[in-house]
């Protein structure tokens, strides 16, 4: 049986990619079992792996949620393991890195919503669907495409449906860089290597002290970084030197 979520370690960098290009790497509750693993791996793996980038082979990054294989009878381990899953994907110590060429509708819309940052291709299509089905999210879309967009533009996304291109992601905040599709890959680890040259310490706090600040207001979101700032890092000594040097 094919892997569905392949991993690769390339000095640091951790790349995941949605195996199932016969599908449109349609999400099926047994590719979020190995997706799940994977990810618990590496919230673990901070001293090998600084910055993970997350993929899809062949021409879409996913189609969105896989109705096929849930009428077939394919489960998740529990009712929420989904959004659980892209809630531990936002929870990495490490940065994230969505690179989304093609299709990536409704679900894998809210699976690179998860994700810190978004390089897209040319030919990606971009939609939340889930009004066309007579559906409503519950994998995180009406949380995190407002913080991501802004309240009018995730309203009118999510209550049209309408197919957002790579550009237009890019000039509404959706996305950080749009490129051709041969370079969608190169120019998602050009940004990995850059974020690897500093300080993994850092990252991992500059993440923290961001995504958990949302939760309050301006006030008590600066009480909370000069609470829980963890400060120094372990290696600020030797990059003092390598800089003075």
């Amino acid at each position: 049986m094919a892997t569905l979520v392949e991993r690769e370690d390339r000095d640091g960098l951790a790349v995941l990619t949605l195996n199932r290009p016969e599908a449109l790497n349609a999400l099926s509750p047994n590719m979020f079992v190995e997706l799940r693993a994977h990810v618990d791996a590496l919230a673990e793996q901070t001293d090998e792996i600084g910055c993970v980038i997350l993929c899809g082979r062949g021409r879409s990054f996913s189609a969105g949620n896989d109705l096929k294989a849930i009428q077939a009878g394919e489960t998740a381990p529990s009712r929420h393991f989904q959004a659980e899953t892209l809630d531990a994907i936002e929870r990495l110590p490490q940065p994230v890195i969505a690179a989304v060429q093609g299709h990536c509708y409704t679900g894998s819309l809210e699976l690179a919503l998860a994700c810190d940052l978004m390089i897209v291709a040319n030919s990606a299509k971009i939609a939340d669907t889930h009004g066309k089905w007579g559906m409503s999210p519950t994998w995180g879309m009406s949380q995190r495409l407002p913080r991501r967009v802004g309240l009018v533009a995730a309203k009118e996304l999510m209550f049209s449906g309408r197919v957002v291109s790579g550009a237009e992601a890019v000039s509404m905040g959706l996305a950080n860089r749009c490129v051709d599709d041969a370079q969608l890959m190169s120019a998602a680890e050009e940004m990995a290597r850059g974020f690897l040259a500093n300080s993994w310490f850092t990252l991992r706090a500059d993440k923290m002290l961001v995504n958990q600040g949302l939760n309050y207001t301006l006030a008590d979101g600066l009480e909370f970084e000069r609470s829980n700032s963890p400060g120094r890092g372990p290696d600020l000594e030797e990059r003092l030197k390598r800089f003075g040097g």
